[in-house]
């Protein structure tokens, strides 16, 4: 499902079922020890997609600790992003002289509560996805602008260390296309782009959204 959103040399593994065979290292077993079970699947069925996506690119397995904010932490090498939502997870990674930063996000195709998308919406965002939930009322745009913004936020911050709040990015979805373009307003001057582009799908009751920073240098 993830792999058809992303550009070939990343790697990328999605599971709609929890593994429970991966042995955690100990420096990720001491950030899950007292979880609850729903938590703990969670945690280590996305690290098993996170082993089995290295592996992909010829790399050992390696602890995926959280980080500043919760980013996972890759080796220096390699970008990457996590996700998991009920009844999925993934990972995709890739090498950093290939791609500076992946962000991905899961979300249940459903509607967001009653009152979140005032909360996580400019003006112009909300009024596009009320006019959607209109014309085109078999998708969820609510959920589906939460899951982009999700999906820029796991982007911007590991590569520029410069959080982004809800209203700091604006968001157009182009449905014809299932891709999106994200206008994002810095909090100070940055060398990397501020217009990106990603994309989306709903499947199987998921709503799935990646971007992807290409290394120029390259």
């Amino acid at each position: 499902m993830i792999q058809q959103l992303l550009p070939r040399h990343i790697a990328a593994v999605d599971t709609h079922h929890d593994r429970h065979e991966l042995t955690l290292f100990p420096e990720e077993e001491a950030h899950i020890r007292e979880a609850v079970p729903k938590r703990r699947h969670e945690y280590t069925t996305a690290r098993w997609c996170a082993r089995r996506a290295l592996a992909q690119l010829g790399l050992p397995a390696a602890p995926i600790t959280p980080g500043h904010r919760g980013a996972p932490q890759w080796h220096p090498s390699v970008t990457g992003s996590i996700t998991h939502c009920a009844g999925y997870r993934a990972a995709a990674v890739a090498h950093r002289s290939r791609t500076r930063a992946i962000g991905i996000d899961a979300e249940p195709h459903q509607p967001l509560p009653e009152g979140v998308l005032e909360s996580i919406a400019l003006p112009a965002e909300c009024a596009w996805v009320r006019r959607h939930a209109r014309t085109h009322p078999g998708t969820h745009w609510d959920r589906l602008l939460f899951s982009i913004k999700e999906t820029v936020y796991k982007t911007w911050y590991p590569l520029t260390a410069q959080p982004l709040e809800f209203e700091d990015a604006l968001i157009t979805p182009h449905p014809e296309s299932r891709t999106f373009t994200a206008q994002i307003f810095p909090h100070r001057p940055t060398p990397y782009p501020t217009t990106l582009t990603g994309h989306y799908t709903t499947e199987n009751d998921i709503i799935l959204t990646t971007l992807t920073i290409p290394n120029e240098d390259n």
